[in-house]
């Protein structure tokens, strides 16, 4: 039965003014610093720069106050960035909206149906792939707002490649100014950590290329800076309840890219609260915090918000700084909500080339090109998944890579369990092995003539069904008894059992019979479920190969027998 624990009430039983303290200067800086990635996040996703600040307002309180970690922080993460812009594109901001809410349905779910566990173990090289293309498409949408290329006009296409023709065929109009604000940008996020561990350098560089920027545009004619005020008009107010008109083709449509948004978050909101653990000593709830981010991303698209899932870099400035519970990340919000206020107005004066700096160093961060490139000596399977992923999301979207990623390395993984399943087959003597303490004794017993053991050393599943076919083909001699060894088979699926009785007609139509040997309970069990051993008979399904080979004689001499 899951039980919703969220860690806030826990932490405060025994709350002290001294972890209040910790907590609330964590806070402070976790808000100071989520600032401008809120607003870069919201702006590179294709909506308005308080759409971003009111996420993490409205989903960093919620996921704060119900979820499972105690130094978790959410909001908006870069990893959204490319599926949010895509949804936008084509079904425009109520799609998103509905999106977000079917997501933030199905993160409840598998909290509910306890799939937190579960998620851990999508393949590395799956997330390490969509990571990555994911920084690669992050990184080529700022090439625009970088150099400030004229478009004339001409709006920038979605895809990888068409964006890239454009950039390419509009390099010739690179403004100078946008291109020093964000080598300056750049220069300053780099440099900064040398001068300041608690300021951000994202903040640094925003504050002071804004101030540059302004005196540039009224002093020295730099026209051409384009600034947020030029492209959004900001609402600095508190949202109003929005509830989008959810029909059965709206659904249907959006369900694809709403579970690509569940699973993503899924993904990197446990990712975050493993590596919080790591560092802490603390132990997360992960259906618990399943849960929390669903309901985050259910309540934030009702006041205009976009997705949201825990944040790696802002959970680590989180713990960097002393937060020990999640009133840090409580507090963090209502930062957040008071420069949203007060001081929202003034973000119009940001230039977009500084923006698109600050993103391309989240873009750098997120790339993980080195472990990227220690992937590449991995096994030919893991750098296939890789690949494919990575070049997936680059090239076409993050719905079709994680789909396509899955399936890959689904059947990579069933080929490896497969290989592992070793079907040997034994005509004169089989070997036996007694258990005797700290020894052990090795025997072989004869098999009667007339009978042939087949040994299966591993799960009897759909990966190697077929493989009987295959050996019996290659014996010409047709046996009168066939027995199948399965002390080593811990589990059998419904394609098994399909292939099993389809051998079971074919030795009938033969003549041959067929007796199981060691079969272990759980095995045994579904077979009579499936009515198995009413087509061979529970006296041909036998304890151990002594009894198995014991039964095969009584059935040779009875065939002997009848044919006198």
């Amino acid at each position: 039965m899951f039980e919703f624990k969220p860690k806030l009430f826990k932490s405060l039983k025994n709350y002290s003014k001294e972890t209040f303290m910790s907590d609330l200067m964590a806070g402070v800086i976790v808000g100071i610093v989520a600032l401008p990635l809120a607003i870069a996040f919201g702006i590179a996703s294709g909506v308005s720069p308080e759409k971003g600040i009111i996420t993490a307002i409205i989903a960093g309180f919620i996921i704060s106050v119900f979820g499972g970690s105690n130094v978790q922080i959410g909001g908006p993460t870069g990893a959204f960035i490319v599926i949010i812009y895509g949804i936008i594109q084509d079904y425009g901001t109520s799609g998103l909206i509905a999106a977000t809410l079917m997501a933030g349905f199905m993160l409840i779910a598998m909290g509910l149906f306890k799939l937190g566990t579960i998620i851990k173990f999508i393949p590395y090289p799956i997330i390490v792939g969509f990571t990555s293309g994911i920084a690669v498409t992050i990184f080529t949408t700022q090439i625009g707002d970088a150099f400030g290329l004229n478009f004339g006009g001409e709006a920038v296409p979605g895809d990888f490649i068409s964006k890239l023709i454009l950039y390419f065929k509009c390099f010739g109009t690179i403004d100078i100014w946008n291109t020093l604000i964000t080598a300056g940008s750049l220069f300053l996020i780099v440099i900064s950590p040398r001068f300041s561990k608690k300021i951000p350098g994202s903040l640094i560089a925003i504050i002071l290329m804004t101030v540059i920027a302004y005196l540039l545009k009224e002093y020295a004619g730099a026209t051409t800076i384009s600034t947020i005020g030029d492209r959004y008009t900001i609402n600095a107010a508190l949202p109003s309840l929005e509830i989008p008109p959810l029909g059965w083709e709206s659904i249907k449509n959006l369900f694809p890219v709403a579970g690509v948004i569940a699973i993503l978050g899924a993904i990197e909101s446990l990712l975050s609260a493993t590596v919080a653990d790591g560092v802490t000593g603390d132990r997360h709830d992960s259906n618990t915090e399943l849960v929390a981010q669903g309901i985050a991303n259910v309540v934030t698209p009702l006041f205009g918000g976009i997705p949201a899932t825990g944040a790696i870099a802002r959970t680590m400035t989180n713990i960097n700084n002393g937060g020990k519970t999640p009133i840090a990340g409580i507090i963090h919000a209502i930062i957040l909500l008071l420069i949203l206020l007060f001081l929202m107005p003034l973000a119009q004066y940001i230039p977009m080339a500084c923006l698109a700096g600050v993103l391309m160093v989240v873009a750098y961060n997120m790339s993980e090109w080195r472990t990227f490139k220690a992937l590449m000596k991995n096994p030919k399977s893991d750098v296939a998944v890789l690949l494919t992923t990575f070049l997936l999301t680059v090239i076409f979207d993050l719905v079709i890579a994680i789909q396509l990623g899955l399936l890959l390395a689904c059947l990579l993984f069933m080929k490896r369990v497969a290989e592992t399943t070793i079907v040997s087959v034994s005509r004169k003597k089989v070997e036996l092995t007694k258990d005797l303490g700290p020894a052990f004794k090795k025997e072989e017993i004869d098999i009667p003539q007339g009978v042939e053991v087949y040994e299966i050393d591993g799960p009897y599943f759909f990966g190697i069904a077929n493989r009987f076919e295959e050996l019996m083909i290659t014996l010409k001699e047709r046996p009168k008894v066939r027995i199948f060894r399965m002390r080593k088979v811990p589990f059998i699926d419904s394609t098994g059992i399909q292939n099993l009785t389809t051998l079971w007609r074919t030795s009938k139509r033969e003549h041959i019979t067929v007796v199981l040997s060691g079969v272990v309970p759980s095995v045994h069990e579904t077979l009579q479920k499936a009515g198995f051993n009413q087509y061979i008979g529970e006296e041909n399904i036998c304890p151990d190969i002594y009894v198995a080979i014991e039964r095969s004689k009584q059935i040779l001499e009875e065939k002997e027998a009848a044919t006198k």
